[in-house]
This record gives C-alpha cells, structure tokens and sequence, in this order.
C-alpha cells in the first residue's frame, strides 16, 4: 500500500510535460501494475487492462527540482506485433521444460537399460527369469523411443518458435 501511495504521489508531481496513456493492471498477487507500453503487459492480463489518459497537470506549489523536464525515456523493446520479451519468454518457456526434463528421463532410462542389459548377461537366470528380464528391456526400449520422441518435439517447436522470433524481429536473447 505504501508502494502505491508513493507511486501516486509520483505521478501528481513529476508527471511529463504532455499526455500519456498508462496501461493499469492487477497481476494474481493482487498487486497493481502501471506501465506506458502494452506490449510490457503480460498476455494474460492484456483483457483486464484499464487505460488512463495522463494529462499535463500545472506544478502549483511543487519546487523546480521537482518539477517534470522533458526526458527521453527508453522504450521497452518490442518485435513488430508489438510483443516483447515476457511474452516469448513464456512462449519458449514450456518447450524447455519438456527438453530439460525428457532429456533426464532419457538418461535415466538409458542407465536403467544398460544396468539391465549387464545383469542379464553377468547372471544365470531361469527361462522364466531371463524372458521377464528380457520382457522388462523390452520395456524399457519402448519407453526410451517414446521420450525420444518428446525430446524431438521439443526441440522442433523450440526451433519453430526461433524462427517465429527472426520473422517478428524480436531479440533471439528473450528466448534464452
């Protein structure tokens, strides 16, 4: 609340020296954002957003150094659909988590094959015992090929969303 009260009284004093939209949202914490630039607004809450014109208010009583000078304020970059770096963040975000974790459950699975390939050809086993050992290498073949796939997957959208990036001209570094 003191964050906001702050942030209020910023906005009386120092306001610039014309009018500007301001983009105000309430993010799930509840805790209110403002910002001059919709591309900075996460998508999610793009729907909700209220916008408020800012208007040039006089600087009665508010001391010169107080007082707003016309500065050039650096723009949050976007691509050319006006999108920016949270929203291609979150775009690549998922298909990194699946690499990450296929490629662990890849790793895991080709330790789990090789231990069992070793212990079926160290030991020796019943009929019975060797074709469920085998069955279960089966098994585990066919998980490996499934997770392969993921990762597959994964790292075609990843590439599909790279591409995405060069066409829309947005920095390669926002999916990193």
């Amino acid at each position: 609340m003191r964050k906001m009260f702050i942030l209020l009284i910023l906005l009386v004093f120092i306001s610039p020296a014309y009018a500007t939209t301001a983009y105000k949202w309430v993010n799930k914490e509840g805790v209110v954002n403002y910002t001059d630039d919709f591309g900075i607004v996460p998508p999610e809450y793009r729907p909700r957003v209220s916008t408020e014109v800012m208007e040039e208010t006089p600087s009665v009583g508010v001391p010169i150094s107080l007082q707003a000078t016309p500065q050039k304020i650096e723009e949050a970059k976007t691509d050319i659909y006006g999108l920016g770096e949270i929203w291609w963040r979150e775009k690549a975000y998922p298909w990194k988590e699946q690499l990450k974790e296929a490629t662990a459950n890849y790793e895991n699975t080709n330790m789990k094959i090789i231990e069992r390939a070793e212990a079926l050809s160290r030991k020796y086993w019943s009929p019975t015992q060797y074709k469920m050992n085998m069955v279960d290498l089966e098994r585990l073949k066919e998980e490996r090929l499934k997770i392969q796939a993921q990762i597959a997957e994964a790292k075609e959208m990843l590439e599909r969303i790279s591409k995405e990036a060069v066409e829309a001209k947005a920095d390669l570094n926002w999916l990193n």
